[in-house]
C-alpha cells in the first residue's frame, strides 16, 4: 500500500509540474528604435512574469505580425516596411529561433498573415498606406516550411468614405475559418470583409470569391481584426476608425450577418476611438479587445454562450500606450498587454472564472512590442 501511495504522490507532483511548467513567449517589435526585431523569452505561469533577460534576440525587420505553425515548429513574421518581405523561421525542440528564407509580400506594410489548415499557403494582408494601397497576397508553403513566390495577388475597391484613410484599400487582416473552407479579408479601406473559398488543392489560384462574396459594414467604421469562436458559428470584429466590436453570425456557406456593434468607449472625441487587436479566452467565455489612442484601454465582454452576443463587463487601463496586441497565458490567469508607444509589455492579473482584470504583475522593458504569442 505504501508504494502504491507513493506512485500516486509522484505522479500527483509530476502533473503539477507539468501544468505550471514554464512557457514560452515570443514578441514581435517595431525596429525603428533599439529593437532587434524578434525575442524569445522565459515566462514563469506560476508568479506571472517574463524573465526579464531573453534568452534570444533575432534580427528582423519590422516583424509586426507573428504566425506559429500547427505543430509550433515553424514560425513566421510579416516585415512591415514600405517594401515589405515575409521571414521565415524554424523552432528547435529547446526553442531556438533559426532563420529559414524570406520572401517579398507583393505589397507595402503587410500587417497581418494566417496559414492555411493544410499548412500548403500563408496568406498576407499587405496594408499599404500610399497609392496603390493594399493587397491579399496567396503564398505556397513547401514541405519544408520554406515560402515561395507568390501565386496569387488580390486587390478591392475602396470604400473612400474617409478621403485620408479610404482613398485605397488596406487589407488588415486575413483570418480561415476553423473549418478551413472559407478565408476572410477585413480590408479597412473599403469597409469591408470580404470571403474567399479556399483550395488548397490548387497550385496558383487557392481562393475564389465566395457565394457572398463579402459583408457590408457601415460607411466609415474600418474593420480590422476578426476571430471565430471555437465552433465557427460567430465571429468577433474590431471596427477601428469607428472605435467598435461587432459580432457576426456565420452560416453554413461561409455568408457573414451582422447581430451586433458594441462601443469600445462612451467617449465621442474620434481620438479616443482606435480599435486594435482582438481575442477570447480558451473557454470562449469571454472576449477582450484592444482600444488604443487616447483610450489605452482592454475592454472585457462576456460571451452568450447561445447567441455570441456581449455584454460589457470591463474596461481596464492598458497601463501604457498604444495597446497594440496582447495575449492571455496558457493557464489563463494573466494577460500581457504589448504597449508600443510606451516601449514596455505589462501583464496583468486575470480571473478565470469572472474574465476581469486585475492589478499589474510585472512591467517589462520592451521597445515598439508588436504582437504575443505563446508557444506551450
Amino acid at each position: 500500500m505504501k508504494t502504491i501511495h507513493k506512485h500516486l504522490l509522484t505522479a500527483s507532483l509530476l502533473s503539477l509540474t507539468l501544468q505550471t511548467q514554464a512557457a514560452t513567449l515570443l514578441v514581435g517589435s517595431y525596429t525603428d528604435g533599439d529593437s532587434h526585431g524578434i525575442y524569445r523569452y522565459h515566462f514563469d505561469p506560476a508568479l506571472g512574469r517574463i524573465e526579464p533577460t531573453p534568452l534570444q534576440a533575432v534580427k528582423s525587420a519590422d516583424p509586426s505580425w507573428l504566425v506559429l505553425s500547427a505543430d509550433q515548429r515553424l514560425l513566421y513574421a510579416v516585415n512591415e516596411g514600405r517594401d515589405g518581405q515575409v521571414s521565415s523561421f524554424t523552432l528547435a525542440g529547446d526553442g531556438t529561433i533559426s532563420p529559414l528564407g524570406q520572401v517579398d509580400s507583393k505589397g507595402a506594410e503587410p500587417t497581418h498573415a494566417s496559414l492555411s489548415h493544410d499548412q500548403r499557403y500563408l496568406f498576407v494582408a499587405n496594408y499599404g498606406a500610399k497609392a496603390p494601397g493594399g493587397s491579399l497576397v496567396a503564398l505556397p508553403v513547401d514541405r519544408q516550411g520554406a515560402l515561395g513566390d507568390a501565386t496569387q495577388h488580390l486587390r478591392h475597391a475602396p470604400s473612400k468614405v474617409n478621403a485620408e484613410r479610404q482613398s485605397d484599400a488596406h487589407v488588415h487582416s486575413v483570418v480561415l475559418a476553423p473549418d478551413g473552407q472559407h478565408l476572410y479579408a477585413s480590408d479597412l479601406g473599403a469597409d469591408k470583409v470580404f470571403i474567399y473559398r479556399y483550395d488548397g488543392a490548387s497550385h496558383r489560384q487557392p481562393l475564389s470569391p465566395a457565394l457572398m462574396a463579402s459583408l457590408q459594414l457601415p460607411a466609415g467604421s474600418g474593420p480590422r481584426h476578426l476571430q471565430f469562436d471555437a465552433k465557427g458559428e460567430h465571429a468577433y470584429l474590431t471596427l477601428e476608425m469607428a472605435g467598435e466590436v461587432a459580432v457576426l453570425d456565420v452560416k453554413p456557406d461561409g455568408e457573414l450577418q451582422l447581430r451586433q456593434r458594441l462601443p469600445l468607449t462612451e467617449q465621442q472625441d474620434p481620438a479616443f476611438k482606435a480599435a486594435g487587436g482582438l481575442h477570447l479566452s480558451a473557454d470562449g467565455r469571454f472576449l477582450y479587445v484592444s482600444n488604443r489612442g487616447k483610450a489605452n484601454q482592454i475592454v472585457v465582454y462576456r460571451v452568450d454562450a447561445k447567441d455570441g452576443r456581449l455584454t460589457l463587463l470591463q474596461r481596464r487601463a492598458a497601463e501604457g500606450e498604444h495597446p497594440r496586441e496582447f495575449a492571455v497565458a496558457p493557464d489563463g490567469k494573466f494577460l500581457l498587454v504589448g504597449n508600443q508607444h510606451s516601449d514596455e509589455i505589462v501583464v496583468l492579473q486575470r480571473d478565470p472564472r469572472e474574465g476581469t482584470l486585475g492589478e499589474v504583475v510585472q512591467r517589462l522593458p520592451q521597445a515598439a512590442p508588436s504582437d504575443l504569442k505563446f508557444i506551450e
